[in-house]
This record gives C-alpha cells, sequence and structure tokens, in this order.
C-alpha cells in the first residue's frame, strides 16, 4: 500500500496541494480528476519520486515497484525497438547471463565430485528454477503481444528508436512498463497517442491487470471502463469518490449545491456578524462583545466554492455560407509515397450536413485523406470539393502557423466578430487560457497551448466543412464539451478524426474506418461502429475489408454511385426514424415505470381499500399500466433488433 500523508507542494509561493492525505490500494484503480494546473501530473510525479513534497511524506514497502509513463518524453536510444522494449526483462537477461556462465564453467570444471562444484550445480538449478518461475522462456512472445497490440507491427521491431516519431517512443515506454509489472502503475495521459484500437486493447490489459493503476485521463470511455475510483484535486484539496468518473459526476454535482448552500448560509452569517460588530464596538457596554465576534470570524473556517465547470458555456461555430449538396466526392482515388501504397480506388460521397469520423489504426491513411480532401497534399484519381465549400482545417502542424509576435487575445480578438467580441475571454478560458496566460505571446507558447488556441481560433472563422485531425489531445474534460457542444448545433458538414469514444458518440452520423488501403462506411456514430463490429478487444477487429476492383464501364460506375447514394440516403433516413421511434419509446417505459411504482405504492397501504370505488378504478390502472409497459418494452426490443441490423 502506498500511503500519502499530509503533503503540501508548492510552486511560486502557490500551493498546488495543502496537507494532501489518501491511500493506495494494490489493486485500486484510480482516475485522477481536475481542470489543468490543479496538480494531477505533480501528484504522479511525487508518488514516483521525481518531486519532493514541501511537507508530509509519501511512504511505501521498501520493494514496491512503480512504472511511471509521463505525458512529455525525451528518448535517445540507439538501439532497435525490439531491443529497447526487451529491457523491461533486465532480471531475466541478467539470469540467462549467470545460467551461460554457469554452464560455461561446469563445462570447463576439473572435480564433479568437489564441494565447489556441488555448490555451482546447485546454484544452477536454482536459477534454472527461478528463469522458470520467471517465464524466461516466454519473454519474447510475451513481449511481441505487447507491441503487437499497441499497435506494432513486426517490421518496426528492427527499426531504430531513434527513427520513431515522439508517439511511437511513447508506447514504447508504456510497452516497457506493462512488460515489467510493477506493483503500481501511473499513467500522465496514456491515450494521447494511441488509436482506438490499441486504446480498446489497452482497456482490456489494465482491467485484468495484477496491481494498482493511477491514471490521468480526458478520455471518459477510458476511465469509466477502467477504474474503480475517482480523486478530484481542487483548489489544493482532494475529493475522494469510491466510482469511476460518470457516477462521479452526479456526486460532484450534488457536493457542489451542498457546498454552495453552505457558502450562501456562511456568507449571510459573516454579513449579519459584521452589521453586529459595528453596531456594538463604539459603545462602551458592548466593546468587549464586539471584540468577542471580530475574534469569532477571525477564527471562523472560511468556506471555499470549488473552481467553476465551464462545460455549460454555450459557444458554437460562425454561421457558414451554404455550400452545395454534395460537399466531396472521390472515384478511383488513390495515394502512394514511391513504392508505398497507402490509400487504394476510394469512392465515396459526403454530403452537405453529413458528419463523418475517420477511425482505424495508425498509419492507415486517415490524415492523409484529410489532407487531400483539404487540399494540403495530391493523389492520383479524383477527389471533387463541392460548390461553395469552405474547409476549414485543424492539424497539430496548423498551430505554427499563428502569428508568434501576437498575444493569445490579440489572435483570438482579430478575427472575433458581432456578440463574440463580448466572449472572447469566456472563450481563451473554455480552452485553457486564463489570467495573465491571455497575454502571452504566442511564441512562447508550448505545442499543446499552440493547438488548443488554434482550435479557439478556428470556431471564430466560417467555414461550412470543418476537418478536424484529432483536435481533442490537448483539451481537457470541459474543454472537449465546449467543443463538441458546438459541432453538435454546427449546421455545416464535418470530418474528424479521432480516437476519442466519448467525444464521437453522438456527434457523427457516418462512420469510415480505415484498414487494407481502403474504407468501409457504417451509419451511426462510434458506438454503432463498434456493436456492429461486435468488438471488445483488437483481436475481435479483424474482417477482410478489401474491396475487389470495379469490372464495369464508367456509365455503369457512375449508375451504381447514384444507386449507391440514393441507397445510403433511404438507410439513414431509416435510421434516424429509428433512432427517434428508440427514444420515444424508452421515454414512454420511463413514464409507465413512475406511474406503476406511484400506483404500488397506494395500493399498498390498506387505507386505500376504504374507498372501494376509487381502489377499483386504481388495480384495473395498475393492470393497464403493466401490460402497457410489456408492450412497449417489446417494442423497444423489436426496434433496437432492426437497427443493430442497419449497417453498410
Amino acid at each position: 500500500m502506498i500511503s500519502i500523508n499530509n503533503i503540501s507542494i508548492q510552486f511560486t509561493g502557490h500551493f498546488i496541494f495543502d496537507a494532501v492525505s489518501f491511500t493506495v490500494g494494490k489493486n485500486d484503480r484510480i482516475g485522477l480528476t481536475g481542470l489543468n494546473g490543479t496538480g494531477k501530473s505533480s501528484l504522479l510525479k511525487a508518488i514516483q519520486g521525481d518531486i519532493k513534497p514541501d511537507s508530509g511524506s509519501i511512504d511505501m514497502p521498501p520493494d514496491t515497484t512503480i512504472g511511471y509513463l509521463p505525458q512529455i518524453l525525451k528518448v535517445e536510444y540507439n538501439r532497435s525497438v525490439f531491443d529497447e522494449t526487451f529491457t523491461a526483462f533486465e532480471d531475466i537477461t541478467i539470469l540467462q547471463k549467470k545460467i551461460k556462465d554457469q554452464e560455461h564453467q561446469m563445462e570447463n570444471f576439473d572435480d564433479y565430485e568437489s564441494d565447489a562444484y556441488a555448490r555451482l550445480l546447485n546454484d544452477y538449478n536454482q536459477n534454472l528454477l527461478l528463469f522458470k518461475s520467471k517465464d524466461g522462456h516466454k519473454a519474447a512472445e510475451k513481449l511481441e503481444k505487447v507491441m503487437k497490440g499497441l499497435g506494432f507491427v513486426q517490421t518496426d521491431f528492427t527499426r531504430q528508436v531513434k527513427e520513431m516519431s515522439g508517439g511511437w517512443q511513447m508506447r514504447i515506454e508504456l510497452a516497457k512498463i506493462l512488460l515489467k509489472q510493477p506493483d503500481y502503475v501511473l499513467l500522465d495521459e496514456p491515450t494521447n497517442h494511441l488509436d482506438i484500437e490499441s486504446i480498446l486493447w489497452l482497456e482490456g490489459f489494465l482491467k485484468k491487470y495484477n496491481g494498482a493503476v493511477i491514471m490521468v485521463s480526458h478520455d471518459r470511455a477510458f476511465l469509466d471502463n477502467i477504474t474503480n475510483r475517482t480523486i478530484e484535486i481542487d483548489l489544493g484539496k482532494i475529493y475522494d469518490y469510491k466510482t469511476n468518473y460518470t457516477n462521479y459526476l452526479t456526486l460532484r454535482d450534488q457536493r457542489k449545491e451542498k457546498q454552495q448552500a453552505e457558502y450562501k448560509n456562511q456568507q449571510k452569517y459573516i454579513d449579519h456578524t459584521k452589521v453586529l460588530i459595528n453596531k456594538f464596538r463604539a459603545k462602551k457596554n458592548k466593546a468587549k462583545f464586539a471584540q468577542t465576534l471580530i475574534t469569532k470570524l477571525d477564527r471562523l473556517e472560511r468556506i471555499e466554492v470549488d473552481q467553476t465547470d465551464i462545460s455549460s458555456l454555450a459557444f458554437k461555430f460562425q454561421d457558414p455560407p451554404r455550400s452545395g449538396q454534395i460537399v466531396v466526392e472521390a472515384k478511383a482515388l488513390n495515394k502512394h509515397y514511391g513504392d508505398l501504397h497507402v490509400l487504394n480506388n476510394l469512392n465515396f460521397v459526403i454530403e452537405r450536413g453529413d458528419k463523418v469520423a475517420f477511425v482505424g489504426k495508425n498509419g492507415e491513411g486517415k490524415t492523409t485523406l484529410s489532407k487531400i480532401i483539404a487540399g494540403k497534399t495530391d493523389c492520383t484519381g479524383e477527389c471533387k470539393i463541392g460548390y461553395n465549400v469552405e474547409i476549414g482545417y485543424f492539424e497539430q502542424q496548423q498551430a505554427e502557423a499563428l502569428d508568434g509576435d501576437k498575444t493569445v487575445l490579440e489572435v483570438i480578438d482579430d478575427v472575433a466578430t458581432g456578440e463574440m467580441r463580448l466572449k472572447v475571454r469566456s472563450l481563451l478560458g473554455a480552452f485553457l487560457f486564463s489570467g495573465e496566460d491571455v497575454e502571452k505571446k504566442v511564441k512562447v507558447l508550448s505545442g499543446g497551448e499552440k493547438s488548443r488556441l488554434a482550435m479557439a481560433k478556428l470556431m471564430l472563422e466560417p467555414y461550412n466543412l470543418l476537418i478536424l485531425d484529432e483536435p481533442t489531445n490537448h483539451l481537457d474534460m470541459r474543454s472537449k464539451q465546449v467543443l463538441k457542444n458546438a459541432l453538435n448545433v454546427f449546421p455545416g458538414s464535418i470530418i474528424v478524426v479521432s480516437h476519442d469514444r466519448d467525444f464521437l458518440e453522438g456527434l457523427t452520423t457516418r462512420v469510415f474506418e480505415f484498414k487494407n488501403k481502403q474504407i468501409k462506411e457504417t451509419i451511426g456514430d462510434i458506438y454503432d461502429f463498434l456493436q456492429a463490429k461486435n468488438i471488445q478487444n483488437l483481436n475481435e477487429l479483424s474482417a477482410d475489408l478489401k474491396r475487389q476492383p470495379s469490372k464495369t464501364n464508367p456509365k455503369e460506375e457512375k449508375a451504381a454511385r447514384i444507386q449507391s447514394r440514393e441507397e445510403k440516403k433511404a438507410v439513414e433516413k431509416q435510421y434516424k426514424s429509428l433512432k427517434n421511434k428508440i427514444n420515444k419509446t424508452e421515454k414512454n417505459i420511463d413514464t409507465l415505470e413512475k406511474d406503476i411504482k406511484a400506483l404500488e405504492q397506494q395500493l399498498a397501504d390498506p387505507v386505500f381499500y376504504n374507498d372501494k370505488e376509487k381502489s377499483t378504478e386504481a388495480i384495473k390502472t395498475y393492470e393497464h399500466k403493466k401490460a402497457e409497459l410489456e408492450k412497449e418494452m417489446k417494442l423497444w426490443e423489436q426496434l433496437q433488433e432492426t437497427l443493430d441490423e442497419l449497417t453498410i
């Protein structure tokens, strides 16, 4: 067990923790939450030992092992991916060397009857048993399983680590931690560089992990599926909830309501006491009483109201000009870099108002197709942009195009118009720029801060097709919700590349899965896609999506595309109709269940039966409601089954 005892940590005179205490058990799955800057990463660093508390202590047994994955990683390994990852088995490597040395000694021993040889043989046998107990002979197999789960392919194993991008280097470090199997795993934003399939695999791994996990993550679905405990950091204090993130939100709202009420009552008491002090302090016979009141106020422990949740702030993208019906149309689209083929013979249409998610493993072409549509790179075949389409494109590198000599406030103020000019500071606050941050020059911002600023700027420019490539990587929960709310009411078309299931849920109407250089479409949002694929982990996502090349002539192809487009529109219409019917049925079920519960409470009261006419009518109503509920439940099942089958 790790015991955090009254620790306080301060930076530049400001306490991010003030006498904080809690314990971490061996099977805990803890999600750390709170606004950016409240100290989540600092707490992980303190447990790891990279930061020493100003006061208090962090205690754990001397043989405790900890694996820590930071947000920012700097590595310069001159080793292959396989060799670097295999350093996780340092104890097995040392043991193998000992066994090999002992075998060499035994081969060259002169006296096999001596005590020295007997001791050597005994040590050798002990090392063999230890090697077997550690499954040393399966080390390479375990490594391969973990690496492939995190998205590596066989050809990556021989590549040099220094050639890999920062995201892939982060995966190597994560693989090393998982292979070492420490008692406590500390993860700071582990999903930022993972695709959706790798996230699903990591979820399954951590659920079964034989140890404790403490993580900072802005991926709500990831937190909900793994954690059994949520620790919120706010105003230097912690609030410990024995539940996952979604349930914590409900409990937090209840706590804040109570806190707000207590704060208001205390303010009333303070104001009333101050009136009494002013009233009596000038009177000689009441001066002592007034001083007593002053002392009581000085000793009063003031109730602090937690930091404001900005997720309810309402921002929206600028009203865009109306585009033509067809926004993007691809015909026999191909993309290759030399001999490397990335996309092969893609044919699709995106229409006005469509909201499309691009999903799939990293390296399958999601970003490449986004760039082709945005006009940032070329292709063979055809990618036609529709009439009057204005494209707003967000990518990580786009942040570098910001004017480095302008302040954060100036960048946003330059493009804000109308009523949004009055909300510039609120918008910046929603994207984690507050106080003096808005006066910083763009050139001194970190990469993550520039990305957030570029996203805020995009919200203020009038585009009717938004292409967003991993827009949530540097956003916290609240900022993501602000962006999602704005996208949900955006009247134009959207293409979003993301691995964040909570962000994508209910946002998109179509999902394009990228695999084997091609795409396959599912109508609905990310959970409709996952349900259609029936996947719970990486191993189940294995269907062959490769399309056969068309053998029809151009006229037939065009006719087929038109027919396909009409069919898709019909499916979308049916899908929306089914969704509406299901929502209506669920509301009916909820109403009936409440009515039945109220009637059951009435019928459970013996006094109620004194009025025979009223009680007889109530019994009839009760039976009728029960029958209606059963009917609605059957209807819901039928509608849900039809919806589950509706994929293309």
